[in-house]
């Protein structure tokens, strides 16, 4: 939703936890528009600005690529309820990391 703080968000948390965007398995991004899911990516470390186009067509943003996002579906396959979509994440996250996300299970997913 905010490019700005989304990125200082991440540099944050990569630089205080010694890992970096490679280090992680799974996403959960909020999709609210399709042009803000490409600048998260970018906001995120996943790819230069401007080349998140390139890292969706490359397949590096599903499963068998580098990172799995939104493999709840994303916002709009929940309807996009508003005040329930970040909470729907985080539980998808935890389901994902307990390797209990059923179908949508990202193999082997421990961050």
């Amino acid at each position: 939703v905010g490019y700005d703080m989304t990125k200082e968000a991440a540099t944050n948390c990569f630089s205080k936890t010694g890992l970096t965007p490679e280090d992680v398995d799974v996403i959960e991004l909020h999709d609210c528009f399709s042009a803000n899911e490409l600048i998260t990516y970018e906001a995120l470390g996943l790819c230069p600005e401007g080349r998140a186009g390139e890292l969706v067509d490359r397949g590096d943003t599903t499963y068998g690529g580098k990172w799995v996002i939104n493999p709840s579906g994303g916002l709009i396959s929940k309807g996009h309820p508003l005040g329930a979509t970040g909470l729907a994440q985080c539980a998808e996250l935890c389901w994902q990391l307990r390797g209990e996300a059923g179908k949508r299970q990202v193999p082997g997913a421990k961050l």
